[in-house]
Parts: structure tokens; C-alpha cells; sequence
């Protein structure tokens, strides 16, 4: 068994599968959600053990809804101009200029990354069965960094919620995302 497995089984598992699982998964009662860091090379081993670990809580009656960051990214690209025009715009004016340029479009207005996620949260679900698991978190490397995310759906996220964070940990709470960009230390969520 690989860590992933492991950690997966024997660490966030045990949690997410009690009656309510909020108090274990975060210390904050306004934020009931987690990270769970792995390795960015786990990517597709991540998938199938989530796949897994998601039937397994479903026999145990919870209701497991996945939000993909990458679609999420996709539709607020896409909300903008078409994914052709961001190719053109990207060999026209360069990559760094894209990046700013998708970092304030995830960031403000109607397509808020924030906004979107939320909207993809259960409506009126019930902390006791629903859970939540924020996925392809990758996709969003270089132009959107996840700790802006956390912050803001603080108070609109109302049960347990996982973001699964590729990167390293660097000391008890520090993050780097992808393993590339300087260490994030101002993580609250619990990081599993």
C-alpha cells in the first residue's frame, strides 16, 4: 500500500466516514473542509483511490459530490472569449501576460473561481451525508493559488469538504503548490 492509499484509508477515511464528521476534519467551525496534499506526480493514482474511496463512503450513506477546478477554470475562460482567442492571446502578448489575465478573471466578477465553486456546492445539503471533494486542483497552476479559495468560500461551505492539494509540505503547515511556487504558510484548514 502506497502512502496515498494509506493516508487516504486510515487518515481521512475514519473522518469522513463518522455520523458527523465537521469537528475532526477542521478545527474552525465555519470552515468544515480539508486539504489533502499528495504528490502533483500522483495525479492519476490520486483519481482511482478518490473513485475508491468514494464507493466506499457511499455504502456507508454518504453522498459524495466532486467538484472539478479544471472544468471550473474551463467554463471561466470560456465565459470570456472562446479557448482559441486565449491561444492567440498567449502567442501574441506571452504567457506571463495570459497568466495575470486568467488570475483576474478567476478572481473577480461573474466568474469568480470562488463563485463557482460555490455554486456547484449541494443546495441546502446536509453535513451529516453530503461531502464534498474538490478535485484537479493542478489545473490551475501557475494563475490561481488554492489558500485564496479557502479563504473566501469560508462561511459559504456548510459540510465536510476536501480539496485535494498537489504539492509539498513544507514544515507542519507550510504548502507548495505543484512543488514549484514558495511555500504558502498561512493555510487554517486541516492538512491531511
Amino acid at each position: 500500500m502506497s502512502d496515498l492509499e494509506h493516508r487516504l484509508k486510515h487518515d481521512l477515511e475514519p473522518i469522513l466516514g463518522q455520523a458527523d464528521p465537521r469537528q475532526r476534519i477542521s478545527a474552525y467551525h465555519d470552515m468544515p473542509y480539508a486539504l489533502f496534499r499528495y504528490d502533483p506526480e500522483e495525479e492519476f493514482t490520486l483519481r482511482q483511490q478518490v473513485t475508491l474511496l468514494e464507493t466506499r463512503l457511499s455504502q456507508k450513506g454518504k453522498r459524495v459530490r466532486r467538484i472539478s477546478l479544471a472544468q471550473c477554470l474551463d467554463a471561466a475562460m470560456r465565459l470570456h472569449r472562446p479557448l482559441a482567442e486565449w491561444f492567440d492571446v498567449e502567442r501574441e502578448l506571452g504567457t506571463e501576460t495570459v497568466v495575470d489575465t486568467v488570475h483576474s478573471v478567476l478572481s473577480e466578477g461573474e466568474s469568480s473561481l470562488v463563485d463557482l465553486v460555490a455554486s456547484q456546492l449541494p443546495e441546502d445539503g446536509d453535513p451529516l451525508h453530503d461531502i464534498v471533494f474538490i478535485m484537479r486542483t493542478g489545473a490551475l497552476f501557475p494563475v490561481y493559488r488554492t489558500f485564496s479559495l479557502l479563504e473566501q468560500l469560508k462561511g459559504r461551505v456548510h459540510v465536510p469538504t476536501v480539496l485535494f492539494y498537489p504539492g509539498d509540505l513544507d514544515g507542519a503547515a507550510g504548502l507548495r503548490f505543484m512543488g514549484v511556487l514558495d511555500a504558502e504558510h498561512n493555510y487554517r484548514p486541516k492538512i491531511f
